[in-house]
Order: C-alpha cells, then structure tokens, then sequence
C-alpha cells in the first residue's frame, strides 16, 4: 500500500492493487464537501490519469454517507490554494473524472445528495448498497447547478430528470437503480465484497481498450455551462435560499 497525499485531512487516499481508493472521511458534517476536498479529489484524478500502473479509482464514504454535496460553511483548510486558482468553478473534480483515462468507480455506501450525486455521475460506474439514498435539493437552495443539468437528464430521461431537481424528492437505491442513476444496487452486508469483485472485473479487461471506450463514451455527452453557476453567485435569491437553509425553513423568495 502507498500512501497519497491530496492535500486535505478529509480525504484518505492510497494505491493498493493498482487502484488509487480514496474515501471522503468527515462523518461528523455528513462528508459534506470543503472546496479544499473538492480540489483533493480533481488531485486524485489528475494523479491516476498520470500513472500508467494505475488501472482504476475508487471513490466511496464514511458511516452512513456517501457524501452529502457541498459544505456551506465556507470552511477552507488552505484558502491561498483555492486563490491561486482563478475560475473558482476548477477546483471542482468533475469535468476532470471524465477527462481521467482510468475507469473511476463509485461505491455509494450511505446517504448520496447534490454534490455527491454529481460526484456519481461523472463517474464511470456506480456500485450502491441498499441502504442509500439519492436526492438533488440544489433549486431548494437557489443554486442553478450546471453539473447536475449537464447530466442527470442522460442517466434518468428528461422527464424523470426535471421531475428529480423541480422537487428535490429524495429517492432509495431500488429506484435510483430502476432509473438508471446507478448501475448496481446490493444487500449492505455484501457490499464492500461486490466491490471489490467490480475492480478485478475491470483489472481483467485491456488497459487501452477500456480508456478508448470511455472516450467514446464522454465524447457523446454535453459540455458544462458553468457561467449558470457564476451569474447566480451571491445573488438575492441564492443567498435566501442558503439562509433558510441553515435556518431550517422555507425560503421566501425574492421577485
């Protein structure tokens, strides 16, 4: 095993049988997600695009979560970092995952919201256990999230896509499944041992072959327009909606 360091206390990352696994590791906030562990994860999979020993990432969580979409705290553990890059929109790892010529596995262990879900999707594949929950509550925050819009209408459908993020409802692993926002849904007490079995699946095919058909299929899907997101920060009625989010309670929104 070799240890890598991604640059935040939150994220446990190391090599071990040719996989870079990584887990999101602060529980006591839900592995809610600082831009620090956001930029840690891009890190993550700058590092396995890098290193041709690597055949796969592996991303899980902590406890009953699997991630819980942005911290809204504001926290940093090293704001110069975050400053020296000037598009605030780069630290996030998403485009990133799809550019990263190795397989990236998702195991969602708990609890899967907004940034999380986005953390799935632009992942290659997803293994869930039965204890999951998925939910995309970002318009109940006033945050018009262009990775989300940019995706889940290609896993769901468009109508069960708008139906998700107009309501924000949360659903269970069983029916994320059935609409095809995960691959694989097993019992808890065999999860860990599933996912294992989905890496040496992959370890088993053509390390080429694998990164051309990953392209192939990234080059179908639609590009990100995070200028949404950067007209809309700060604006009256995202800070209504992050307010009332931290009050617990609805939001009233500005006209």
């Amino acid at each position: 095993m070799t240890t890598v360091n991604l640059e935040t206390k939150y994220l446990d990352a190391a090599v071990v049988d040719r996989v870079l696994r990584v887990r999101i590791n602060r529980p006591e906030r839900r592995n809610a997600m600082t831009q620090d562990m956001y930029r840690g994860l891009k890190r993550a999979a700058i590092i396995a695009d890098g290193d041709p020993e690597l055949d796969a990432m592996l991303l899980t969580g902590t406890d009953d979560w699997f991630c819980a979409g942005g911290d809204m705290s504001g926290h940093a553990e090293n704001p110069e970092a975050l400053a020296s890059e000037l598009d605030p929109t780069d630290h996030f790892p998403f485009r990133h995952f799809e550019r990263c010529s190795k397989v990236i596995l998702a195991a969602v262990n708990g609890a899967c919201h907004a940034g999380g879900l986005n953390l799935v999707m632009h992942s290659d594949l997803s293994v869930a256990s039965d204890n999951a929950v998925f939910r995309a509550p970002e318009l109940l925050r006033g945050i018009p999230d262009p990775f989300m819009s940019a995706r889940l209408a290609d896993f769901v459908g468009l109508g069960a896509a708008k139906y998700l993020l107009f309501t924000g409802v949360r659903i269970d692993a069983k029916e994320a499944a059935s609409l095809g926002l995960i691959g694989k849904v097993v019992p808890r007490a065999e999860f860990e041992e599933h996912v294992e079995w989905v890496l040496e699946q992959i370890r088993l095919t053509g390390p080429k072959s694998r990164t051309m058909v990953k392209e192939d299929f990234n080059h179908r899907l639609g590009m990100h327009d995070t200028n949404i997101f950067k007209r809309s920060i700060m604006t009256p009625e995202m800070m209504e909606g992050m307010k009332a989010f931290l009050e617990k309670r609805k939001p009233e929104w500005p006209r």
